[in-house]
């Protein structure tokens, strides 16, 4: 008999079994990840404005985070020119609310 395999596996560093929940932490773990994810959690922001908004990080790896974001579907490029979260990439950054909460309280 046969052995059935399931869908293919996206390749993750440090994973060989490509779950979800990896996939995404490898992704959020990259450097300005998150920092772009919470910088557009309010409202669209131009690429200039948003390198300003993550301390003049080097445009290369703005750029590369942003492709990363865009084809996760979490950022979108806005008719406007600015980048924007998707209503995925909302409901992601609702998600860290209740720790961004912990860490004001735990920080004092």
């Amino acid at each position: 008999m046969a052995k059935q395999t399931g869908p293919a596996r996206q390749s993750v560093r440090g994973s060989r079994t490509g779950r979800p929940i990896m996939v995404l932490l490898d992704l959020l773990g990259r450097r300005w990840a998150l920092r772009i994810l919470w910088e557009l959690r309010d409202a669209p922001l131009t690429s200039r404005a948003l390198r300003t908004a993550c301390d003049e990080a080097s445009p290369t790896v703005l750029q590369a985070r942003l492709t990363e974001l865009r084809e996760a579907g979490f950022v979108e490029l806005g008719d406007g020119g600015g980048y924007g979260l998707t209503a995925l990439g909302q409901e992601l950054c609702e998600t860290f609310m209740p720790l961004h909460r912990f860490a004001e309280r735990w920080k004092k």
